[in-house]
């Protein structure tokens, strides 16, 4: 399956209607178990921290750089893509709501680092694009200050649905094999775990797979469906987060600069 023409298409959508963008990513965050996940890591290595500066790399709608610069006064974000036309449009967005706090620019993870170090970095669902993915490792190091985070989440190699998606170079990871890599780079894993357990992989088949299937026939179809079982897909993700899980179709790692 192909999720760039989507993503292509809902862009254009937001940018018709900025006011959209907010909506959007009040969805993410409600039918997203992996966003929860994210954020919830973020909280915790963000909540002792004074001068939060960011590093979203391949940050996509930018959903993450928004969620730090709206909780946290005193950050900057500083985001990377290959695609700069999603940046460029939440750059608009964000100067007017965060001023002077947001810059981007467009690269390629396999041979860019920024020149400025961050004490947090993210890494959320790009790591199976990139074909050389220690070089990628090795520029966040090389971005973070001494002791900052790295975030990562990316799909496990048990994900069928990874398999068969077109952008990914890879079908997923094992968690040992990313840990690996992490250390080759000289991380420290903080925090190493699988998502999207029995229940979370349940969730999103209710969330994401049967509506996407549904929403060909027509979107307003939605609309009660998701009426429907959101309360028990948001019970299903809440057991996903709580609940020890020996595997999942996702991973999700923090790791420290040593």
């Amino acid at each position: 399956m192909e999720y760039d023409p989507l993503k292509n298409r809902l862009a254009k959508w937001i940018e018709l209607f900025p006011i959209l963008r907010i909506g959007m990513y009040k969805c993410l965050d409600v039918m997203l178990l992996r966003q929860r996940y994210v954020q919830r890591e973020i909280k915790g290595i963000l909540k002792n921290q004074n001068a939060i500066k960011l590093y979203d790399a391949g940050a996509g709608f930018c959903q993450y750089s928004h969620f730090v610069l709206q909780h946290w006064q005193n950050s900057i974000v500083f985001a990377s893509d290959l695609k700069t036309d999603y940046l460029q449009a939440y750059a608009i967005f964000a100067e007017s709501r965060f001023p002077n706090r947001f810059s981007f620019r467009g690269a390629d993870l396999q041979h860019f680092a920024p020149k400025t170090q961050y004490n947090l970095a993210l890494a959320i669902d790009i790591l199976e694009h990139i074909p050389d993915d220690l070089a990628a490792l090795q520029n966040f190091y090389k971005a973070l200050s001494p002791n900052g985070y790295l975030i990562i989440s990316t799909p496990s190699d048990s994900d069928e649905a990874a398999k068969y998606t077109e952008e990914h170079v890879r079908p997923g990871y094992h968690k040992t094999e990313l840990e690996t890599k992490l250390q080759k780079s000289g991380f420290r894993i903080v925090k190493s775990m699988w998502t999207y357990g029995f229940f979370g992989h349940l969730a999103w088949l209710l969330t994401m797979k049967y509506p996407t299937k549904m929403a060909k026939k027509g979107l307003l179809l939605l609309i009660p469906y998701y009426l429907a079982i959101l309360p028990f897909a948001e019970f299903l993700m809440h057991l996903d987060m709580i609940l020890p899980k020996s595997k999942g179709t996702g991973i999700l790692i923090v790791a420290q600069k040593a």
